[in-house]
């Protein structure tokens, strides 16, 4: 028995001594140090003891860079590697690609450039991939398509060209897929038709074109979707109502074809719902109003007939209701505004009647400019029949008499007073995520509704910096600015007819101008003047060569109408969360609008034209009037006095 135990405790010495030995892998240790060299990561991890050691700091799940390990053979093998925005630059090192067992490689958030190597393909025991936020370029590689047991692969925010890959479609295990912003381009492959575990696509935000592919709605394990800022084409397939496990649906910005939204009537599921832009026409489903989980609906910018359904009176955790820019009628059911719901838009749609009860809640707004509606009450109105004026086609002449020929805005500040003397109008209101508000003067209004979503620091539609703003004289006017998610609408009021330039004040004031991962973002807007896009994917940054550094832009345009319109409007383009989450949409600082001296609108002038040509019809009729009299006068005159008569001598 005593040899036995003795026996037994030799054993376990050995084993312990073997298990204390264990090292990892020499070619794995030599190619981690280059990787580390190559970055620069010298001052981030100095591995002087073996990387796989037990216990090590760098190997929590928190520990950031993190070097993680399988000791469970006699040998150790790098499997966990995280640089996570460190702003390490360069590009992938091949060394990397010798660290055959990783199963998660974390390099999100850094400046990394130059291709991936098709070596990427070597990584087969691959299953967590983030590249998502680098500078990354050249063409998606196909070697991607040998990482089979993929659950997660994101190449978000990059500088990618070219179309996917076929072979992504190999990925059967994906569960993830990112590839916003990515700079992507041509048709969604048919192959990813193949992706049957897919949970979660994001694949806003670029160069996809062709129809909106049907077999996505095939793909039902999906949960969220988002397809908005792209080239596709229209309609969204019907099929798409058996992605019934659907949480988040976000399409938006198709063209060509109609559609309608009868393929939701089962996606019960869903607690945002945006088709902001997708040629949606018909009437709105009453069923949607009985989606229990929906906190979130945006049906902006669509073709919508009919009335809003009494049914969205049930809602009962719903927060936004976005319905502008489309053609419903009737009334506002009464009770659509509960204690839970934060903004309601129905801008810019023929719709009547009274508001709806509770519209004055605290921390409620509600957008009805563009309607019928009798706005009574509401504080933010204006004068009367300013609502229906901004109608399109819509005469205002009688309702804003014409005594304004400029006005000037100073978006998201306080008054001031520029260098040259223009003076602008305090622009300092707090807006909500569906509100308006008219100036003091009646000189002009602003419009706007979205809302920032997932943003941690809660809604803010005013962007400020204490920086000085280069490359203008007026560092003041440039330092706060009007921000909005999807739509800012500026309106000058009782304007004189003619013609008028509007010059528009920008600078980036949130995207940062550094070499960190956090200068990586990209805002991109569209400008519409009086209904026309004068401006498409406005890069605000790319323009003025950099941040805080001022950009100024100048129209010609036409009132005849009384009103201007200027429209900043987001096409779901640009990135949206670099440097953080909620940082896209339309920025603004100062607009100066002003009448082009001696320019006159067209009918105006044809009225003058009109009057001058029967005032001298008038004036030569009277002329030949008295000429006519004075002749008549001679005549009488002379028919009364003896005539002199000649004698012809003989």
């Amino acid at each position: 028995m005593e040899l036995w135990s003795a026996l037994s405790l030799l054993l376990l010495c050995a084993f312990q001594l073997v298990y204390a030995q264990r090292t990892t892998a020499p070619d794995e240790v030599t190619a981690l140090n280059k990787v580390l060299e190559h970055w620069n990561l010298a001052n981030h991890l100095n591995l002087t003891i073996d990387p796989c050691t037990e216990n090590s700091t760098w190997a929590s799940e928190t520990a950031n860079p993190r070097v993680a390990c399988d000791c469970t053979g006699s040998t150790c093998h790098i499997t966990h590697l995280k640089i996570y925005a460190l702003d390490i630059v360069g590009d992938l090192p091949g060394e990397l690609f010798e660290l055959r067992q990783l199963i998660d490689l974390n390099l999100g958030q850094n400046v990394l450039s130059g291709r991936i190597p098709p070596e990427i393909g070597l990584l087969s025991n691959m299953q967590y991939l983030s590249l998502g936020i680098n500078n990354l370029s050249g063409p998606v590689p196909p070697e991607l398509g040998k990482l089979t047991k993929l659950v997660e692969l994101s190449l978000s925010s990059n500088q990618f060209s070219g179309p996917l890959p076929l072979e992504l479609g190999k990925l059967t295990s994906l569960q993830q897929l990112y590839i916003d912003s990515s700079g992507v381009t041509g048709p969604i492959p048919q192959e990813f038709s193949s992706l049957k575990s897919l949970q979660t696509f994001w694949a806003s935000d670029n160069f996809f074109t062709g129809k909106l592919p049907e077999f996505l709605g095939t793909l039902t394990e999906l949960m969220d979707l988002r397809l908005e800022g792209t080239l596709l084409e229209g309609p969204i397939p019907s099929n798409f109502g058996a992605l019934t496990k659907l949480d988040i649906l976000r399409i938006g910005d198709l063209s060509k074809e109609d559609s309608s939204l009868d393929f939701l009537e089962n996606l019960t599921s869903l607690s945002m719902l945006s088709l902001r832009s997708c040629q949606v026409s018909g009437k709105i489903p009453a069923q949607i109003g009985k989606f229990s989980k929906l906190q979130y609906l945006d049906l902006r910018f669509n073709k919508l007939t009919g009335s809003i359904p009494d049914s969205f009176q049930d809602f009962t955790v719903l927060q936004f209701l976005y319905l502008g820019n489309n053609d419903l009628s009737g009334e506002i059911p009464t009770r659509i505004v509960n204690s839970n719901l934060i903004a309601l838009d129905v801008s810019f749609n023929p719709i009547s009647g009274n508001l709806p009860s509770n519209f004055s809640t605290e921390g409620f707004s509600l957008n009805v400019l563009g309607t019928s509606i009798n706005a009574k009450g509401l504080s933010d109105s204006g004068e009367p029949g300013l609502l229906h004026c901004l109608q399109e086609d819509t005469k205002c002449t009688n309702k804003l008499p014409a005594v304004s020929s400029s006005f000037s805005i100073k978006c998201g500040g306080t008054s001031q007073k520029s260098v040259s003397g223009i003076k602008y109008d305090d622009d300092s209101e707090i807006l909500g995520a569906a509100s308006s508000y008219k100036s003091s003067r009646n000189q002009w209004a602003v419009s706007n509704t979205g809302n920032f979503l997932f943003n941690s620091n809660g809604p803010q539609y005013i962007a400020s910096t204490d920086s000085q703003i280069k490359g203008t004289l007026e560092s003041e006017l440039y330092k706060t600015a009007r921000i909005s998610p999807t739509s800012l609408r500026y309106y000058g009021l009782g304007l004189k007819n003619g013609k008028y330039v509007v010059e528009l004040h920008f600078a980036e004031l949130q995207m940062e101008d550094t070499t960190s991962w956090k200068g990586l973002g990209r805002r991109l807007f569209d400008v519409y003047i009086q209904g026309e896009r004068v401006v498409q994917d406005l890069n605000i940054q790319k323009e003025a060569g950099g941040s805080k550094k001022a950009l100024i832009k100048k129209f010609e345009t036409n009132v005849s109408n009384t009103i201007m319109d200027i429209h900043f409007l987001w096409a779901g383009k640009g990135t949206c969360c670099v440097p953080y989450q909620g940082t896209y949409g339309p920025l603004v600082s100062a607009i100066h609008v002003h009448q082009v001296s001696g320019a006159e609108s067209s009918s105006s002038s044809e009225r003058k034209r009109v009057g001058r040509i029967v005032g001298v019809s008038l004036g030569c009729a009277a002329v030949m009037i008295i000429m006519s009299s004075v002749f008549y006068l001679w005549w009488v005159k002379d028919d009364a006095e003896p005539r002199h008569v000649r004698v012809r001598k003989t």
